[in-house]
């Protein structure tokens, strides 16, 4: 087997279940020394005495590679930066953030509470940037010190933040801001040596599941499109060495089909040297909605 990670130290956030742990079982097959940060939280984060990440641990030194738990809140500054030093303490080095981790508390947008925006919010948008921050300023320490840095962060966004869904406005708005944050990430972190890229997967987990359980659901004898390790192949790849020269993507990867996201770009225009008299302006919005290309529809609808 030609294993495209060895010797890589990597933190996956939420991985001990889903796709976390599929990630995390792959990066390990593929060579790399794996630090499986999960709560054991629920699907809507409520906290459960369950730890999964020792499981995930554990199936990881029976098949003869490397892992520790971890237990850290992402979204906390504190314990994030508990769980960078962990990684570097145990194996030496780190090499790369896969964030992952994540809850849904889906309510239609005139229903939802602040608490229930906050909660989903911090998870996954503020649990983004807290690890890769703390990653991210322990590699610039080690670019300045003249080490060659050749670190990655793989972040986690989804269809629901590139074309938005019906009931999950707060998910979707933090996924939106992931893929952003992805953007810049790659655009202020290659002086370093960091690439940063984005998926948007296409998966059974427990929180598809509980929208789209009829439709991901395994076929007897056929491929199963909806399988969490059809993705961890591409997640091992973009932690890898080989894939230095890619940043600022997201991919989506749908069974054994994958795409390049293409984000926000300049779309038809009308032009005039003067100002716009807004009773005109309807025609001219009319004639630019006519010539865009289609977009893809809001999830739901």
């Amino acid at each position: 087997m030609d294993r495209i990670c060895d010797d890589r130290v990597v933190i996956i956030t939420g991985a001990g279940r889903g796709l976390g742990r599929a990630y995390a079982l792959e990066l390990a097959a593929q060579g790399a020394k794996v630090v499986v940060n999960d709560l054991g939280v629920g699907t809507h984060g409520d906290a459960t005495a369950e730890r999964p990440a020792e499981d995930v641990v554990a199936e990881i030194r029976a098949a003869g590679g490397e892992a520790m738990a971890s237990f850290d809140d992402v979204a906390d500054w504190e314990a994030s930066a508990r769980l960078v030093q962990a990684a570097i303490d145990r194996f030496g080095r780190l090499d790369a953030v896969v964030n992952n981790a994540g809850f849904v508390r889906d309510r239609m947008f005139v229903s939802c509470t602040p608490e229930e925006w906050d909660a989903v919010i911090r998870v996954h948008l503020r649990g983004h940037f807290c690890v890769s921050r703390h990653a991210a300023a322990h590699w610039r320490e080690r670019h300045k010190a003249g080490e060659r840095v050749d670190a990655r962060i793989v972040n986690t966004s989804s269809g629901a933040g590139l074309q938005g869904s019906i009931g999950q406005s707060a998910y979707a708005a933090a996924k939106a801001g992931i893929a952003t944050l992805t953007l810049v990430q790659a655009a202020e972190l290659a002086r370093y040596g960091v690439t940063a890229n984005g998926l948007a997967p296409n998966a059974r987990t427990r929180m598809t599941e509980t929208a789209f359980a009829e439709a991901m659901k395994a076929k007897p004898g056929q491929f199963d499109t909806f399988a969490p390790e059809n993705t961890a192949p591409l997640v091992a790849w973009l932690v890898s060495t080989r894939s230095a020269a890619v940043t600022g993507e997201i991919f989506e990867l749908i069974g054994g089909t994958i795409r390049l996201a293409l984000g926000w770009t300049d779309g038809p225009e009308e032009k005039r040297d003067g100002r716009w008299e807004a009773a005109e302006l309807g025609e001219a919005v009319a004639r630019l909605v006519a010539a865009r290309p289609a977009a893809k529809g809001v999830y739901g609808v």
